[in-house]
């Protein structure tokens, strides 16, 4: 983390504590000094910054947790990133060790659920040489594996259960591997779905459902279907696969599973790596994002797709989200293009204000695009937003992740209108 970082986090923070009417369950972030554990009644999103792909912890206000993704790509950070985890520890055992750490405050240290966006290694888990085995031998420890092999899972979700076949299956060893473990979690009892676009219900309360009638995860998109805002109705975006050529067969990122969620007022909006390009128009139905973030409607926060690359963040879908915090998960120097992070800031859009906050900001990308870096909220740490109960207001609570103290940087508070 650089030292310009740290004093501006400073400056942010000690402003922000002094706003006044936050609401009790915001009270007692304080910059320098540990992020305060979940309390009932409150939300908390954790942006887990990893520098090896995506990784997302929900706590509930009723307690319910749930994880979306476990990314451990193979593919280093740069150098130049002074992110952790390092070569001590792997990145699904960083993830894990983080969500125990914080599910400790629920009184049960498991995941409810957990939600895997699509089939790619900085999503769910590389395999390498030096990849250990489970205790049993029947798959790897990495990502979503090794999250498991420390904090119990309730139920598993993703788009490909139970045949993996859809678009044509991904035959790679990153994707083998996850095969193999859910197979084994099956073979032992473990509870494994497929996501149901247009649901409300996957991802539901599970310890006091009947208090919380104003929150709502509502499954989107995925596989090229979407939800159409009626019901659990939903349409199908993709024409036969057996009709495209194989060039035109859309990837995994096309098939993310996107999600919706909603406290009282406050909206939420993240949709793994969907894309928004159409080859130019060439292939109108590829453009997944756009009808998904038109099924979400404006939300207070919005994770920017395939961690803010070029081809996704479109301007109707930035035109649709409305948000005024905007959540990069970046690790790679592409991440984000220029155009996407323009897209986000842009006035012409939406007008108003706007903070944008990254996981992992590569100094390659600050160099090249500095004059749009410049304005980013936050170039690095663990990125926490903390929904009041009621989700009439909320706050973004940046920690550092060089070790796993998760000591505050920076906060930004946020009332709603």
């Amino acid at each position: 983390m650089s030292a310009a970082f740290t004093r501006r986090g400073l400056v942010l923070g000690a402003a922000a504590l002094g706003v006044a009417g936050v609401g009790p369950a915001l009270d007692e972030d304080v910059v320098g000094q540990p992020l305060r554990p979940w309390r009932r009644g409150g939300l908390d999103i954790h942006h887990i910054a990893t520098g090896r792909g995506d990784s997302t912890l929900i706590i509930g206000p009723d307690g319910t947790s749930m994880m979306i993704d476990a990314g451990a790509s193979g593919t280093p950070p740069p150098a130049s990133l002074d992110i952790r985890p390092g070569p001590e520890r792997r990145a699904g055992e960083w993830i894990g060790r983080y969500a125990r750490r914080h599910l400790a405050a629920t009184g049960e240290p498991r995941l409810d659920a957990f939600l895997v966006s699509h089939l790619h290694p900085d999503h769910l888990g590389d395999v390498g040489p030096d990849t250990p085995p489970a205790p049993n031998g029947a798959y790897q420890l990495t990502g979503v594996s090794d999250v498991a092999a420390l904090v119990p899972i309730g139920l598993l979700v993703d788009g490909g259960y139970p045949d993996y076949a859809f678009p044509r299956g991904v035959d790679a060893p990153f994707a083998r591997n996850y095969v193999a473990f859910v197979r084994e979690r099956v073979r032992a009892g473990g509870r494994v779905e497929r996501f149901r676009v247009g649901a409300a219900d996957q991802f539901a309360p599970r310890r006091a459902a009947a208090a919380l009638p104003d929150f709502e995860i509502r499954n989107l998109a995925a596989n090229g279907e979407v939800w159409t805002g009626r019901g659990t109705e939903t349409r199908r975006l993709f024409p036969p696969i057996e009709s495209l050529a194989r060039d035109d067969i859309p990837d995994e990122n096309a098939c993310s599973a996107a999600i919706r969620l909603r406290y009282g007022a406050f909206g939420y909006f993240a949709a793994g790596d969907l894309t928004s390009n159409s080859f130019d128009g060439a292939l109108p139905w590829r453009d997944v994002e756009t009808p998904a973030a038109q099924a979400a409607g404006p939300v207070d926060v919005a994770v920017a797709a395939h961690h803010g690359m070029f081809d996704a963040t479109g301007p109707d879908v930035v035109r649709a989200l409305k948000p005024r915090v905007w959540i990069i998960q970046a690790w790679h120097a592409a991440h984000p293009s220029p155009d996407a992070l323009e897209r986000m800031l842009s006035q012409r859009l939406y007008p108003g204000p706007r903070e944008v906050f990254a996981t992992g900001l590569s100094p390659a990308n600050e160099l090249a695009h500095k004059w749009l870096t410049d304005r980013l909220a936050a170039r690095g740490g663990h990125v926490v937003v903390r929904v009041a109960p009621g989700g009439g207001s909320y706050r973004v609570v940046v920690t550092d992740n060089h070790d796993e103290a998760d000591r505050v940087f920076s906060i930004s508070d946020h009332r709603r209108s």
